[in-house]
């Protein structure tokens, strides 16, 4: 498994550096995360793999080396999300996939506590028909018994529920009647129109060829 720190800060930031062994942190030429700055020692701290766990450890460096924002003394384990500082240089820590899901797993097993059995529900409760008969509620049979039927298999004797009577009150002559519904008029289609135009014409026409020809009868028989 590999682990892997980011910087955050400084001009390495965004730079991902694999821990697939120990390394020494420190501008010494010779250090594995080289940071050529005066404020880190030439031998400032360490990254150690033990047992597929990432610990980091001080090297008695001068400005000292951090997790989370608390200054360690010796050696302190990492874990995937934390912030570890190298004087002023941030890293963000990542662990491998694997470890994080073998972590996740015991935390869910330390707090999934154990669950107690229910009874079942049949079992404990009663029925609803049960619940029906203590109440005094008639069984189908007692209710059959006291129904009687004609030849046609017609249950007798039948009660209608009365209408719900009316408050006292209220004017029943003074309820608002429903309005009646008002006929609209079919709009004429423009072909009937013309019809009708074309009717009136040939009617005037007719009336002025009938008054001419009356015109002339009477003009020659007084002539």
């Amino acid at each position: 498994m590999t682990w892997k720190i980011q910087a955050i800060t400084g001009e390495f930031t965004g730079q991902e550096i694999n821990i697939d062994r120990d390394m020494l942190v420190g501008r010494h030429q010779d250090a594995d995360v080289l940071l050529q700055s005066a404020e880190v020692s030439r031998k400032h701290a360490a990254l150690l793999l033990k047992e597929q766990a990432l610990w980091v450890q001080d090297l008695n460096s001068s400005n000292g080396t951090f997790v989370n924002e608390l200054k360690i003394e010796n050696e302190s384990q990492l874990q995937d999300g934390d912030i570890v500082q190298f004087a002023s240089f941030k890293f963000s820590v990542f662990a491998p996939a694997s470890a994080v899901e073998i972590v996740e797993q015991e935390e869910i097993e330390v707090q999934q506590p154990a669950e107690a059995v229910a009874p079942s529900e049949t079992a404990a409760e009663k029925s609803a028909a049960q619940h029906m008969n203590e109440q005094g509620m008639p069984s189908l049979t007692e209710r059959d018994g006291n129904v009687q039927l004609t030849r046609d298999g017609m249950p007798q004797s039948v009660s209608v529920p009365k209408p719900a009577p009316i408050p006292e009150g209220i004017d029943l002559s003074q309820v608002t009647p429903e309005p009646e519904p008002v006929p609209v008029e079919q709009p004429v289609s423009r072909v009937e129109e013309e019809r009708t135009q074309q009717k009136n014409a040939s009617l005037g026409l007719i009336t002025i060829i009938v008054l001419v020809i009356l015109a002339i009868l009477a003009w020659v028989m007084f002539k």
